[in-house]
């Protein structure tokens, strides 16, 4: 044990990536006890990528890409500022507004910084905001991309812990809720201090549109039920639905109807059982590519090919960290070393509340120097046996494991949301960390709700079916 978890210490502490560390250590260990043969390391790292959920990850990442380029991320800007841009400090309720319409397309904290944090920083320097200010709101937002279904690390989380991908999805929708709650909070408070006022005028007009958007979206799945219970087939029904659809948005042209269907459409489909999860990756490029393509016109065949091998270039690095991750947990528990530290934290306690406190430490920590995918994959053989052990659902456990990884996304030394962010506002990682530390507090309380709250996250999964 020492031996492997040393070994990659060492190895993270001299600037290897993470991905190199861990593959490294995993060799250096095998040679060196012969516990196994050297040629299983190319076989555990080959099967740690043969898994029909990772699917997903290449189709939710080249479905951020197309929404980007697509516009789709102008539109929701304009959306988001009609519906709260007239609240005091309205600019930062509009930047977590559209993080949390942009989550439901996404499923990645770095596509949101990226796409929208461009677009959102720009308009609120212009509008008068300081630079941290705007970096500190947009980071915070960022953390909703994974929280709010689809998910990436939800797909990886449900892979290793074998629960079901549909009910992650489903339980992040309360506790994002929660987040764009305290993150709304927030800004409120910032805007009292500092006596700021609403960014756009109020008016009727404007949010009359937004708030018919909206109608027209949650009427969607109302107009499906109610076309079904008269008789006609669920297919049929919703070919009627999304043709009526296609003619309102056209006729009133609105800013976002279509991006707001994204997520009605990808969490109805897993819910009637139309496709899984990893379907609906698939479900969501197809949707990006209508919007790009056809209804929008925004897209060409160049933009998508760049799309496509800039999704190529992350996956490639999502998977190769998902290998070597595979063979470095398969080792931790094989050489007992899972065990071991399983046996340790249940000497210290066995109140699951206090195991709790404990893991949030942990993983908050593990996230502040290893890549999220890296961090799922290593802890979750680790202490998932700890959580069956003390009866956490594990659903519950998976929320709390993204929460903390998605906050150690805003941290040095490896915080990759930090880094997008310091590069999209020209500023030095330090004045950008700095820029975020308030931020975690409305972060850090939502974590600890979440935490010692379980219902936030079961309850709907649990209406649903989908979970005990």
């Amino acid at each position: 044990m020492l031996l492997l978890l040393g070994g990659f210490l060492v190895l993270m502490l001299l600037g290897v990536p993470v991905a190199v560390a861990m593959a490294a250590s995993s060799l250096l260990y095998i040679l060196v006890s012969g516990v196994t043969p050297d040629v299983t390391l190319a076989q555990r790292m080959i099967a740690g990528v043969e898994s029909f959920p990772l699917l997903a990850v290449p189709f939710f990442i080249l479905a951020g890409n197309l929404m980007n380029i697509a516009g789709v991320t102008g539109r929701i800007y304009k959306f988001a500022v009609a519906l709260v841009g007239w609240m005091r400090g309205g600019l930062g309720h509009v930047n977590i507004i559209g993080s949390v319409i942009f989550s439901g397309m996404s499923g990645t904290a770095i596509a949101d910084a990226a796409g929208l944090g461009t677009i959102e920083i720009k308009a609120m320097k212009d509008h008068g905001y300081s630079t941290e200010f705007s970096v500190g709101v947009t980071a915070a937002s960022a953390t909703l991309g994974p929280i709010i279904p689809p998910s990436l690390p939800f797909v990886i989380y449900g892979m290793m812990a074998n629960v079901s991908i549909g009910a992650l999805f489903l339980g992040g929708v309360i506790p994002g809720v929660v987040l764009t709650l305290f993150m709304m909070a927030t800004v409120t408070y910032f805007a009292h201090k500092n006596k700021w006022g609403s960014d756009t005028p109020f008016s009727w007009p404007q949010l009359s549109s937004a708030g018919l958007e909206i109608v027209v979206v949650l009427s969607f799945p109302l107009a499906i039920w109610l076309m079904v219970m008269a008789g006609l087939s669920v297919n049929v029904s919703v070919v009627i639905g999304l043709g009526t659809l296609l003619v309102i948005d056209w006729y009133f042209d609105f800013s976002a109807v279509m991006a707001l269907m994204a997520p009605v459409i990808l969490i109805g489909g897993m819910t009637l059982g139309w496709f899984t999860p990893t379907e609906a990756a698939v479900a969501a490029v197809i949707w990006s590519l209508f919007l790009g393509l056809v209804r929008y016109r925004t897209m060409t065949l160049q933009t998508v090919a760049k799309a496509t091998f800039d999704t190529i270039e992350t996956t490639a690095s999502v998977l190769f960290i998902v290998t070597a991750a595979s063979i470095f947990a398969w080792l931790l528990t094989v050489s007992q070393a899972a065990q071991t530290l399983s046996d340790w934290m249940l000497s210290v306690t066995h109140n699951k509340w206090v195991f709790l406190a404990l893991a949030n430490v942990l993983i908050l920590f593990v996230g502040c120097f290893i890549d999220t995918t890296a961090a799922i994959t290593i802890l979750v053989p680790i202490l998932l046996p700890i959580v069956l052990k003390l009866g956490i659902d594990p659903i519950h456990f998976g929320l709390i494991m993204t929460l903390n990884l998605m906050i150690g996304l805003l941290h040095p030394p490896l915080g990759m949301v930090l880094f997008v962010l310091a590069r999209v506002a020209r500023l030095s990682v330090e004045r950008t960390t700095v820029a975020i530390l308030p931020w975690l507090v409305p972060l850090m309380l939502a974590l600890i709700a979440i935490t010692y709250i379980p219902e936030l996250t079961l309850w709907l999964p649990k209406y649903m079916g989908l979970s005990k």
